[in-house]
């Protein structure tokens, strides 16, 4: 096993005054706080160590037993010694200077934040520690590892319903947001014009202007995107109909069927992306657009809402000629998904803990959804979405109310997310976008009170709101 101090240097000065096992003792304190050593570092045998510095081994198990007494480090029986202690605290002057941004502190009500809560951390542990077994590839397969790609197909059938076929084929992706950018990339050319809800997700405008791409805003109302609101000459359509973000609302089949309909005959391709459609509660799903029409619709899937961003993994199901401009593009450009976190998708798919993680997650969200509409119900504040996802929206009646509201929960400790930051065109719609799975179920309630208090005071909306579908 390799040791800490295999390539760390340390010496002895025998003409100096201090003793040699004080020596010993103030380099090895002095490495873990530097951070040269951090926990869990493995120190040779007091043998190994004094044959190396030319010592006796009473000197250096003298300054062993010295950091022993301090804390720096502890025994394993059979297995060595280890440094167990953090390096000393800075200088207030330069803690100070290095401490996090003051919001770190803050609970983090935005929008699209996964209920980390949910996740069974021995799971989480054994999925980690087995994908770290593996030996890694000498290349990377730029569709994605296959056992990964094949646990996508097991989990798209399953749980959303879209079956990969001959028609269909499933990549691996970096997320949502990098499958747009490669898409872009590989199908449109610069200067290409797509259209976008809006509000709608900027990360999305953001990848598509990055590839030279002009991105339309098209409104949506309380089914989703207005199809016949469309600006004519668009080469794709960008939507996320399963749960509309950040508005929340669900795309009726009528809707899904003209969407289609345009997509077929103008020529362009849709992208479906189903950030959350694993997250509904009150009913079924309806079937994906790529389910209706796998010959012009790309699916995009993530692991960020359902597990974590960690993982920086995500999926593609689309014709195979989508497909291939894409892998073509990966090619030419030496870019792909990373492979460690397809791994642990994979390992955690093996073991059933995928499919038993999004069970909890079904049964955990509801109860954290139900504790923000009771007090905003209580205080007579609309609610805007489907029962559906990890955020719901309260609409305000103004940028400035939306402003104030903001404002007065940063100053409680509280970051929110107003829907300013969400339209790419004319603002349409003022309000805040609430999310209720990142924060500890124990802080919610509490959290929710005081921003129920914030709307309240700015004079949220009352009125019905056009995608209030709460029972």
């Amino acid at each position: 096993m390799h040791d800490a101090l295999d390539e760390l240097p340390l010496a002895v000065d025998r003409a100096a005054a201090t003793p040699l096992a004080v020596q010993v003792a103030d380099g090895l304190r002095a490495a873990a706080t530097a951070g040269r050593l951090r926990g869990g570092d493995r120190l040779p045998s007091s043998r190994a160590l004094a044959a190396r510095l030319g010592v006796s081994r009473t000197v250096i198990t003298a300054a062993y037993e010295q950091l022993h007494a301090e804390g720096w480090l502890s025994g394993r029986q059979g297995s060595g010694t280890y440094l167990t202690a953090s390096p000393a605290p800075r200088p207030e002057r330069d803690r100070i200077a290095a401490e996090p941004h003051p919001e770190a502190a803050h609970l983090d009500l935005g929008a699209g934040a996964p209920c980390i809560e949910a996740i069974d951390r021995a799971a989480w542990r054994r999925a980690w520690r087995n994908a770290g077994d593996r030996i890694p590839p000498a290349r990377r397969d730029r569709a994605g590892d296959p056992e990964y790609r094949a646990a996508v197909a097991e989990h798209l059938l399953r749980h959303r319903g879209l079956g990969a076929g001959s028609d269909t084929v499933v990549l691996a992706t970096s997320g949502a947001s990098a499958a747009v950018g490669e898409l872009a990339a590989a199908l449109l050319r610069p200067g290409a014009t797509v259209a976008m809800e809006d509000p709608g997700y900027q990360r999305a405008v953001g990848a598509f202007r990055a590839a030279g791409v002009r991105v339309l805003p098209v409104p949506v109302d309380g089914d989703g995107l207005r199809v016949e609101d469309i600006p004519p000459g668009v080469e794709a359509v960008y939507c996320t109909p399963a749960h509309q973000f950040p508005l929340g609302a669900r795309m009726p089949a009528a809707r899904r069927v003209e969407l289609i309909e345009f997509a077929r005959r103008t020529g362009a391709f849709v992208i479906e992306d189903d950030y959350d459609g694993e997250l509904r509660y009150d009913t079924a799903p309806l079937p994906l657009l790529a389910t209706l029409a796998p010959d012009v619709v790309v699916h995009l899937g993530t692991t960020s809402k359902i597990l974590a961003p960690v993982l920086g993994i995500g999926w593609l199901v689309g014709p195979p000629r989508v497909t291939k401009a894409v892998l073509a593009h990966r090619e030419h450009t030496g870019t792909g998904p990373a492979t460690a976190g397809q791994q642990v998708v994979v390992e955690l798919a093996r073991h059933g803990d995928l499919a038993r993680h999004l069970r909890r997650l079904r049964r955990a969200m509801p109860p954290r959804r139900a504790i923000v509409v009771a007090e905003f119900r209580r205080r007579g504040l609309d609610i805007l979405g489907d029962d559906a996802g990890s955020h719901l929206v309260v609409r305000l009646p103004s940028a400035t109310a939306e402003q104030r509201v903001t404002a007065a929960a940063r100053r409680r400790g509280i970051l929110l997310e107003g829907l300013a930051g969400h339209h790419l065109g004319p603002r349409q719609t003022f309000g805040i976008a609430l999310g209720y799975a990142a924060v500890a179920r124990a802080d919610l309630p509490a959290a929710v009170r005081t921003v129920a208090d914030c709307l309240a005071d700015a004079g949220a909306d009352r009125r019905p709101g056009f995608a209030n579908r709460q029972p």
